[in-house]
């Protein structure tokens, strides 16, 4: 688990804006993506945190320091298609990825761009849409599909270029609650099961909950990197740079404040209620 995949090394990376200084989206951030990890990165718009995707797979390269993907230096443009395999990279709208007009053909895009044999290319398309629960869509027209479902056809199009970890910005920014529950069920048993590590990009806390460990950045920095309890223990910080906590979170933290001696780092409801009756069984 502890074996690095992505390593940042005091990266910097600048926004030329005409006639203007030079805008500084990362600074001097240095972090490690463990291979086979959840990693959700958090912070409010302009924070940072779409940048940093673009920093992992070489779409965008650090005007200073460094990003390793598996010792590859993105830096180095011989090295760019292998590690855009290594990489894979999910966005926000799933239309803006989705290219073919038949499910299995879009997911057999990047396989074949890649120069795979027929035969394998098959073979990968099949088993991405099987582990994305699509297959059954595979003769399907995308556009006659929900948002969920267009995301997790995108999802399998990366999987099928046999990428080892995804990086997902903001993938359920433009779903409605069951395409946000279809979508973050698929990626956690990507990688819970297939052990993907994922690099995953939200502003909804109770997906972030899920995640093995928390980054949230604020003005290009990163100002807490630890496991969702720890992080969503300091509310105040959290609070300080525009972001909201859980709800569970929220109400155990209001609780606290007016006397009740609930623990902190409450992250769901049902740790929440038992907190409550245990105070409550303590008051009788």
């Amino acid at each position: 688990m502890n074996e690095p995949i992505i390593k940042f090394e005091n990266v910097s990376f600048y926004y030329d804006a005409e006639g203007e200084k030079p805008k500084k989206a990362i600074d001097k951030v240095t972090l490690t993506v463990n291979r086979g990890e959840f990693l959700c990165i958090l912070g409010h718009n302009g924070s940072g945190k779409s940048t940093l995707a673009k920093l992992t797979n070489a779409i965008y390269v650090p005007q200073k320091g460094r990003v390793l993907v598996e010792g590859m230096d993105t830096a180095d443009e011989s090295k760019t298609n292998n590690i855009r395999q290594t990489v894979g990279m999910v966005f926000q709208n799933p239309d803006n990825q989705i290219v073919a007009t038949i499910v299995e053909d879009d997911v057999a895009f990047g396989p074949e761009n890649l120069g795979v044999e027929p035969a394998e290319i098959r073979r990968r398309v099949d088993k991405a849409l099987q582990d994305v629960g699509m297959y059954e869509f595979r003769q399907h027209e995308p556009h006659n599909l929900s948002g969920g479902q267009k995301q997790r056809v995108a999802i399998a199009g990366v999987l099928a270029m046999q990428t080892k970890c995804m990086v997902l910005d903001e993938p359920t920014a433009m779903l409605d609650p069951v395409g946000r529950a279809e979508v973050l069920k698929t990626v956690m048993r990507l990688n819970r099961e297939l052990g993907i590590t994922v690099v995953y990009i939200t502003h909804f806390m109770d997906e972030a909950v899920k995640a093995d460990r928390v980054v949230v950045m604020d003005d290009g920095k990163i100002i807490l990197d630890d496991e969702p309890r720890q992080v969503f223990s300091d509310i105040e910080k959290i609070k300080s740079v525009g972001l909201d906590v859980p709800q569970a979170t929220e109400l155990s933290y209001r609780l606290r404040q007016i006397g009740l001696g609930l623990p902190q780092g409450i992250l769901d409801e049902n740790e929440c209620a038992q907190a409550i009756i245990k105070v409550a069984e303590g008051l009788n």
